[in-house]
């Protein structure tokens, strides 16, 4: 548990739902559960942040360092928070008078480590997790467009639609996954390679609010879907049940996935600033997704592909564990087929095969445990993690576990992955 030094006055941290995009980063990487959502906004509970600021540089828009001074007992609750749709202004000074001069004192935090059932210290993989890029990383340009930039928005025409997976899970066209290209024409909206972008859903939500936007990872290189042309693609597939197996149509991942060329779609972004590859020669890049969660390590594979096919880059080892459910889910599993054997290592994890056991990414990842190992002891490889917050532990862990099994010191490894921007995090 965390032990919180009490104060009549506390500097609360809040998230903006003006600018948020609901990419659930800061709940993933909370170190003590403070932050959670409803279908509508992300929100801190005052009783349980430490003031640790461990989500603050990784958040791509700015929407989580947010503070306001309160009186302890009128703390926004986490339910008032959910109902806002923009952050209240501060507190006049009358709200404090009636505080004794001793009590006003911003709350101080001490952290206490989080330990399971057994009173163990808990594994926390997104403890390991960086939050600064690679050393060699080009610069990345954020929030040129949203609600706090000049421009809220920039429009975008729909130049492709075509569907990456062979059948859904369910018989039918309803559970598949697209691929879906992007022009900005002449509107500047430069990206790189682990950005993401937000797409703003036409029409409002049950309670006549417009939508908010929702964050796609980008599935093309820096110079695009096209080479030389300013567009970029994603990768979406089409949500008609929650996370429990309830039916449910996802707004944005329904408009997106039935598109038609020539639409227009409005965007605002880009996103994301540490989830970015290396560019320096002979850089190792191991990534580990599975699937939507391949659209960021896509853009990676065909930029190094392109500067290979150039012939005046000297790129380093390229390894890819993707799991999925079954091989007819898993996106892009028929050109993953044709990238040449010396150019990638491609292994893949499917847990719902039928006759065959499950398999897991992590799993995939143990069998190559002495590829790995040689490739965590060098301080040119960098490793990405992409797809459900559920997969986190289990590739982390994996991650110690190879390292241990080399004879490496994990905590000494561990913390210089973090440190040195080798080891991103990127789940939901």
């Amino acid at each position: 548990m965390n032990a919180v030094v009490e104060a009549a006055v506390i500097k609360q941290h809040l998230i903006d739902p003006e600018i948020c995009i609901r990419c659930n980063t800061c709940e993933s990487i909370c170190p003590v559960q403070a932050i959670t959502h409803d279908s509508r906004n992300y929100v801190v509970d005052a009783s349980k942040c430490n003031l640790c600021m461990d989500c603050i540089s990784p958040c791509p828009t700015g929407s989580i360092d947010n503070w306001r001074t309160m009186p302890r007992v009128r703390a926004y609750s986490t339910d008032e928070q959910l109902t806002w749709d923009e952050l209240p202004p501060e507190l006049p000074q009358e709200a404090f008078d009636d505080l004794d001069e001793a009590a006003q004192s911003v709350v101080q935090a001490v952290a206490e480590p989080v330990r399971d059932l057994t009173g163990q210290e808990a594994f926390n993989a997104s403890s390991f997790g960086a939050t600064l890029p690679p050393w060699s990383a080009a610069h990345a340009y954020t929030n040129l467009y949203g609600p706090k930039a000049a421009q809220k928005t920039v429009t975008a025409t729909v130049v492709g639609n075509v569907r990456v997976t062979e059948v859904g899970r369910k018989a039918g066209s309803d559970y598949d996954t697209h691929h879906i290209v992007l022009d900005f024409g002449a509107m500047p909206f430069p990206v790189l390679e682990g950005q993401s972008i937000g797409v703003v859903p036409p029409g409002t939500d049950a309670s006549g609010r417009a939508h908010h936007a929702r964050q796609y990872s980008i599935a093309s290189p820096r110079n695009g879907e096209r080479p030389g042309y300013n567009n970029l693609s994603l990768t979406i597939k089409r949500v008609l049940e929650d996370y429990q197996g309830q039916p449910v149509r996802g707004v944005a991942s329904n408009y997106m996935c039935d598109l038609k060329v020539g639409d227009k779609v409005e965007v605002i972004g880009p996103f994301g600033s540490s989830f970015l590859m290396p560019n320096h020669p002979r850089s190792n890049i191991v990534m580990i997704c599975t699937g939507t969660g391949s659209a960021p390590m896509r853009a990676m594979t065909e930029w190094r592909r392109r500067l290979r096919t150039s012939g005046k880059f000297e790129g380093g080892k390229l390894m890819l564990f993707f799991g999925a459910r079954t091989q007819e889910e898993l996106p892009y599993f028929g050109p993953l087929q044709s990238l040449p054997k010396d150019f990638i290592d491609i292994n893949f994890a499917f847990s719902r095969t039928p006759g065959a056991p499950k398999r897991y990414v992590q799993d995939a990842m143990r069998e190559r445990a002495a590829d790995l190992a040689q490739l965590l002891q060098d301080p040119s490889t960098y490793f990405y993690v992409c797809g459900l917050k559920s997969m986190e532990e289990g590739v982390v862990l994996a991650l110690r576990d190879v390292a241990q099994g080399a004879g490496l010191d994990w905590d000494s490894l561990g913390g210089a992955l973090k440190r040195e921007g080798r080891l991103h995090l990127e789940t939901y």
